[in-house]
């Protein structure tokens, strides 16, 4: 399990506002959250060590570059074997167009958001790469009607 970080008030503020625009200079970002752009720099620096921040991105919009239609897709594999699991969680990380993988508890394995340009090109990934992958038993999909909520940003404890 992943050891729990502490964090301070001015952390807080720093990830949150990195959660909001991490686009904005090291300047702008200390200005914000009310610190010299030095700290704020050993700030940031120190919760990339920590795990804490990993990555800096740009946020695309799916449906803008034709990539409108969202599945939820429930996935069962043959076996939990150690080469099931393997092969099947090899397969997801090498598909672009599966956004989310999760291992799931109850009557599914892995739960799916799988994108696509429309039914059609989902359907030729489902049954021209998913449900021809030796670990997969079965699948069940839900086509989301519209997105009413999307967020990136993590909600942080204690603040």
């Amino acid at each position: 399990m992943n050891e729990i970080v502490k964090l301070d008030p001015l952390d807080r503020r720093i990830i949150d506002e990195l959660q909001r625009d991490g686009g904005q200079s090291n300047a702008d970002l200390a200005d914000r959250v009310g610190s010299t752009g030095p700290s704020c720099w050993r700030r940031i620096k120190s919760l990339e060590a920590a795990g804490v921040l990993a990555k800096n991105v740009w946020l695309v919009d799916a449906a803008r570059v034709g990539q409108g239609v969202n599945v939820l897709c429930n996935v069962r594999l043959k076996s939990h074997s150690a080469e099931h699991t393997e092969l099947f969680e090899n397969f997801v990380l090498a598909q672009d167009r599966i956004m989310e993988c999760l291992s799931m508890s109850g009557e599914w394995d892995y739960q799916l958001r799988v994108i696509a340009t429309g039914v059609g090109d989902y359907e030729a990934f489902l049954m021209h790469s998913l449900l021809r992958n030796d670990a997969v038993a079965g699948a069940s999909s839900h086509f989301a009607l519209r997105v009413v909520k999307y967020q990136t940003a993590v909600p942080l404890p204690g603040g």
